[in-house]
């Protein structure tokens, strides 16, 4: 399907959409609205189309670099796959080289690409996670998501301000406790708060 094509699907779904729930798609501040709506949603979901591995290992260097490497207070916004509603916040994430290191953007990039997709934070985490330490083969990954999902904020319990942690790690994170806690008192002590 052409990206036209996609676009206009798109369309007439949300019109229909705001048709059944008693909305005349007539009147001046709808009228564009479906166009829009379509336009943002593949916005949304261009994670889709990109390979993340392929971003990592296009910059991808031999580097000796044997220390924890982090990118932290990457802002990530998503939408939730149960209710098509935003979660956002913040994602850290760290690595201990084993022979190849990584452009410093691509992290960020490979946060965007999983992001941009219908997603659980759960998976998003490990996504993320699973990415690097496939391309780059490191000692180890850790990857945490701190967020705050609409889902629960607008509809449901509507608890505002609450926010979910998710963590990933694999290697020398998963083996050390004292390397954990390291990255964990890195993201701590200089993030900043949601």
């Amino acid at each position: 399907m052409t990206k036209d094509e996609q676009l206009s699907a798109i369309e007439q779904a949300i019109r229909s959409n705001l048709q059944t729930i008693g909305e005349d798609i007539g009147r001046e501040g709808l009228l564009k609205t479906p166009k829009r709506v379509a336009k943002a949603m593949l916005e949304l979901t261009s994670g889709y189309e990109v390979d993340a591995s392929a971003v990592l290992n296009s910059a991808k260097f031999a580097e000796r670099c044997n220390k924890m490497i982090v990118v932290k207070d990457i802002e990530f916004y998503s939408l939730c796959e149960h209710h098509i509603l935003p979660f956002f916040g913040k994602a850290h994430v760290a690595y201990i080289p084993d022979g190849y290191i990584t452009g410093l953007s691509k992290i960020p990039r490979v946060v965007n690409i999983f992001s941009h997709r219908l997603q659980v934070q759960e998976r998003l985490t490990k996504q993320i996670c699973d990415c690097i330490q496939e391309s780059l083969n490191p000692k180890g990954v850790i990857v945490v998501l701190e967020a705050q999902h609409l889902c629960m904020q607008m509809r449901g319990v509507e608890k505002q301000g609450a926010y979910t942690v998710t963590r990933e790690y694999t290697g020398v994170f998963a083996e050390d406790a004292t390397l954990r806690q390291e990255f964990l008192s890195m993201i701590r002590n200089y993030a900043t708060t949601l």
